[in-house]
């Protein structure tokens, strides 16, 4: 009788503690075995809520944990970190079969169990990926009901991708990947128990070598909470503009004609032209579902209704720690 593959997720993680037990109890509420945690930050709430439910574990990453894992002590910036630290994980005692690196802000969404669909994987699979929509903002005069939220998602293949992205964002399109401020790559899940294996933000690779093959998870979404709100995404502008997904040096969205602004060149020219104004006008067509954006979506096939019902999965596995 074939065994059902074991998942875990991995994440390292700075964040309020109730954003932390969110992602934990979600993941736990779909079926993981495993939800491994490196603090990136103390948060004493969390690692004992963490500590106490057996399927979770969790690692701070003080100095003396950095001063074991590296001469150099600490990385500077988050991504080596996060990297590193998956990569520890995977090595080390995953005690699953399949590992995915996700941040605190990704929740996976499987139209059916995930042991069943990574137990239909061919044999010589090394990962697989989940292809992410990304979260827009409630528009205030028209917000979803029941617990729902919207988000959005983009062609898989540039040339359509390109071509409907224009079309839904009539000003910005033609600086953006697909609609999204984030990433369209997904994250990865990774077989475990191989030798040379390493992870990074958004891919597998074996002996330093990108696995630039993985699986698609068809049936599965990671849910990017990535700018749920004007509020939050202000609150995570700057530190994103100078370090994280806006930072200066990433590609630009692929253009047709090699025209388009990378996130850091367009938000900057926004600042200098109308400050925050300007940024405001930026959210409200790109990430804000109003009917026209939503409307738009939906004629394309990328408007999406999830209900993540948080609230609930965190009472219910972190009862003591709401």
């Amino acid at each position: 009788m074939t065994k059902t593959p074991t998942w875990g997720v991995v994440a390292t993680i700075k964040a309020p503690a109730r954003d932390i037990l969110s992602f934990a109890a979600h993941h736990l509420d779909l079926g993981a075995h495993r939800v491994h945690v490196y603090l990136d930050a103390p948060n004493e709430a969390a690692e004992a809520a963490l500590r106490a439910h057996p399927k979770c574990r969790v690692i701070l990453c003080d100095e003396g944990y950095w001063r074991r894992r590296r001469r150099k002590g600490r990385p500077d910036a988050h991504q080596p970190r996060q990297s590193l630290n998956a990569t520890h994980c995977l090595n080390r005692r995953p005690q699953v079969d399949w590992l995915a690196h996700i941040d605190v802000d990704e929740f996976l969404l499987p139209d059916r169990p995930l042991s069943a669909q990574l137990a239909a994987l061919p044999a010589e699979t090394l990962s697989a990926r989940a292809r992410p929509i990304e979260a827009l903002a409630p528009d205030p005069a028209d917000p979803p009901q029941d617990g729902q939220q919207w988000f959005k998602s983009c062609a898989r293949f540039q040339g359509r991708r390109r071509e409907e992205t224009n079309d839904i964002y009539p000003t910005f399109g033609p600086h953006l990947n697909g609609g999204f401020v984030s990433h369209v790559a997904g994250k990865v899940f990774v077989r475990t128990g191989l030798e040379n294996i390493s992870l990074r933000i958004h891919n597998a690779f074996v002996d330093n070598v990108m696995d630039d093959r993985p699986v698609e998870l068809a049936e599965t979404r990671l849910c990017h909470l990535h700018a749920p709100s004007w509020e939050h995404w202000q609150s995570a502008y700057a530190y994103r503009l100078r370090h994280g997904s806006y930072r200066e040096g990433l590609k630009a969205a692929p253009m047709i004609d090699g025209a388009g602004l990378n996130m850091h060149a367009l938000f900057s020219l926004l600042e200098a032209d109308g400050g925050e104004t300007a940024l405001r006008r930026f959210f409200d067509e790109v990430c804000t579902a109003t009917p026209d954006l939503r409307a738009r979506l939906a004629a394309h096939g990328h408007l999406h209704s999830v209900a993540l019902d948080l609230d609930r999965k965190r009472a219910l596995h972190f009862p003591d720690h709401v």
